[in-house]
């Protein structure tokens, strides 16, 4: 009487569930932002230092970088690039979250740059979009 089943049979019967399993593709949403978050080009120069809106920038010890598909990424994989994003700061002044805008996002044209714009908009948090005044 066997009790243990051989290692081979189970990874030959779990790589054969994992490829047999359905591929679920997701698609692309807008993810929910706050009032407090702006549009920007970010470029990661040397981490920490980046360049937002082509204007020298510090990211926080505690940055969070996101992918256009909500993942998390190192800030260091971004090197080099210049991106569209949306980003929050923190009350030191340094970029505190940055999310890598996907297509979906990307088209919704209409978001604040400054924190002066931001002031003197109207933003709709269920839409997630800004009408100026």
């Amino acid at each position: 009487m066997q009790r243990c089943v051989p290692h081979a049979l189970l990874l030959a019967a779990g790589a054969s569930l994992a490829l047999s399993a359905p591929y679920v593709a997701h698609a692309q949403t807008h993810r929910q932002f706050s009032p407090q978050t702006l549009r920007g080009e970010f470029q990661l120069v040397q981490t920490p230092d980046v360049l937002l809106n082509g204007q020298p920038a510090r990211l926080s010890p505690g940055t969070r970088v996101y992918g256009p598909n909500n993942l998390l990424q190192q800030p260091a994989s971004l090197a080099g690039q210049k991106l569209t994003v949306h980003y929050t700061v923190a009350p030191d002044g340094q970029v505190l979250d940055v999310w890598v805008l996907n297509p979906v996002e990307l088209a919704n044209k209409t978001w604040p740059r400054t924190p002066l714009e931001a002031a003197s908009w109207a933003f709709e948090p269920g839409t997630q979009t800004w009408l100026k005044r």
